[in-house]
């Protein structure tokens, strides 16, 4: 069984008319989750591997120790990035589908850019 935290609650695409406070909060945090290249590097992996990913794999790509990827794992868990699914002693990661959809609509501004 898989263990998430809820999706990324937010967000109103950012070329809304207007953001309310709680939607740009939200934004932010999931903003500041993906605000770590080695995050960012994460999410990376998981894209292109479409399989759960434990922690053990990321540490050699990544350069990182152990206790580090699991402190990014964990921030990109609890912003509703990433679902955990617990394995034995070893904890498998995929993407949210939902929230990393929703994501991608808030920073869509094709319309609005060049």
């Amino acid at each position: 069984m898989s263990t998430t935290l809820e999706p990324v609650a937010c967000c109103a695409p950012l070329d809304a008319a207007t953001l309310s406070e709680e939607e740009a909060l939200a934004t932010a945090d999931v903003f500041r989750a993906l605000g770590d290249p080695a995050r960012v590097k994460i999410v990376n992996l998981l894209v292109t591997r479409r399989e759960p990913v434990s922690v053990d794999e990321f540490i050699g790509p990544l350069g990182l120790s152990q206790p580090t990827v699991s402190h990014h794992l964990k921030k990109l868990t609890e912003a509703g990035l990433l679902d955990r699914e617990p394995r034995g002693k070893f904890a498998y990661f995929t993407l949210n589908a939902d929230a990393l959809r929703t994501l991608a609509a808030v920073v869509d501004l094709r319309g609005v850019c060049c």
